[in-house]
């Protein structure tokens, strides 16, 4: 049995680690995945800042990571003084995150990143978003012929019509998502397939130094 894993990083993070008190250690999280259900792919869907990075959507499937990062590394060696304390700090905050996705590639995460995008709003704030959920549900269906059976791991409900048509064509589907942040009709959808993340803890946990 073929077995891959999708990441809904939205979800898994804002909807999950957030919710649990602890911070998930994702190597320990690929080991756990390979052990417990021998996935063979771990498909890793999330949004990344570029700052004016040049990239071109039809050209490619997922930003650059690599070449994200030596951008923003020397972006901020070149132009940091120039920067106010708060843009400086934000940039190394990113940076960070860039650097983060590089290490869950070492680790092994098939990476499908968007660029974040910024959205004026009626009160003249401004709001961030990344919405990788068609990215990961088109590639649910792109793969489909290359799985037996799938994890998913998010309880966002806007998933359920794919999941239910996966269903339908036999793929065995396993959904792995903080059960209070859960859509009800996803927990009703997966029923006995369902495994909520506060139970590994002791698996997938970062140990504080």
């Amino acid at each position: 049995m073929t077995t891959f894993a999708f990441n809904d990083a939205s979800n898994l993070f804002y909807g999950g680690e957030k919710s649990l008190g602890w911070k998930i250690d994702y190597r320990k999280l690929l080991i756990y995945l390979k052990t417990k259900y021998q996935i063979s792919k771990a498909l890793y869907f999330g949004g990344v800042e570029t700052h004016d990075f040049k990239f071109d959507y039809l050209k490619n499937e997922s930003v650059p990571i690599d070449k994200l990062e030596k951008y923003l590394t020397k972006f901020i060696k070149e132009k940091g003084n120039t920067l106010s304390e708060a843009m400086l700090l934000l940039l190394h905050r990113h940076l960070q995150r860039a650097r983060f996705y590089l290490k869950l590639q070492e680790f092994g995460y098939d990476l499908h990143l968007k660029p974040v995008k910024l959205y004026n709003q009626d009160d003249n704030s401004t709001k961030r978003k990344a919405n990788c959920d068609v990215d990961m549900a088109f590639y649910l269906m792109k793969e489909k012929d290359n799985f037996d059976r799938v994890v998913i791991l998010s309880g966002d409900g806007d998933f359920l019509p794919v999941l239910k048509y996966l269903k339908d064509i036999d793929k065995e589907i396993i959904i792995l998502a903080r059960g209070s942040r859960t859509a009800r009709e996803i927990r009703q959808f997966a029923g006995g397939n369902f495994r909520d993340f506060i139970r590994l803890e002791k698996y997938i946990k970062i140990e504080e130094k």
